[in-house]
């Protein structure tokens, strides 16, 4: 496939904003057409800097990642941990990352309410970051949390692993099996303004 074909369809997920914002929110997608091409280290540590720099509640920073770059055993792994309808377009991804959270304050040892709310101000930063790199991302909840649990060695009780990103530079749509294609090359939609906020 050619240059332009990926390109078309990185331009196909571009948003139409009602307003002006970052390039890279509006070009930001949950890809899943990837090139096979492992990440590297230096790329994937500025991804997570971008990540630790996330607001969170009394700065607690309740995020934890771990992280595989495509061709390593834990790669394996971790995508067998996926669900069927995960795995056949992860398979070319170019690292696989567990997000989990502290389920308590370190403060106090109490519930931490906040803490999937800042998960997702993180990975939403780090999304960001990898956007322009020209890096795209996909979270996914469609895997065996408990298998993933035991992978890791992690006590669900004290670090609950609540989704899994695949990473990669962007393929063409034409890789990917049915209905995956049509997904990849179908246009992103948004509820309008109006529909979300209101003035008060």
């Amino acid at each position: 496939m050619t240059a332009d074909t990926r390109t078309d369809a990185r331009a196909l997920k571009e948003a139409n904003t009602e307003h002006d914002v970052l390039a890279v929110i509006r070009e930001r997608f949950s890809a899943r057409a990837f090139s096979g091409e492992p990440l590297n280290e230096d790329e994937l540590l500025t991804l997570f800097e971008a990540a630790a720099w996330a607001p969170s509640a009394m700065n607690e920073q309740p995020w934890r990642y771990r992280y595989t770059p495509r061709g390593e055993e834990a790669f394996d792994r971790l995508w067998n941990c996926l669900n069927t309808g995960n795995q056949p377009w992860t398979k070319n991804a170019g690292a696989l990352v567990v997000c989990s959270v502290m389920t308590t304050l370190e403060r106090n040892g109490q519930p931490n309410s906040s803490r999937l709310h800042d998960l997702g101000l993180a990975n939403a930063q780090l999304l960001m970051q990898a956007t322009s790199m020209g890096i795209f991302g996909h979270l996914m909840g469609g895997f065996d949390h408990a298998r993933a649990q035991q992978e890791l060695g992690t006590d669900p009780q004290k670090e609950e692993v609540f989704c899994l990103l695949a990473l990669g530079r962007l393929s063409s749509p034409d890789s990917l099996e049915e209905p995956f294609r049509t997904r990849e090359l179908t246009a992103r939609t948004r509820r309008p303004l109006g529909a979300i906020v209101t003035r008060l």
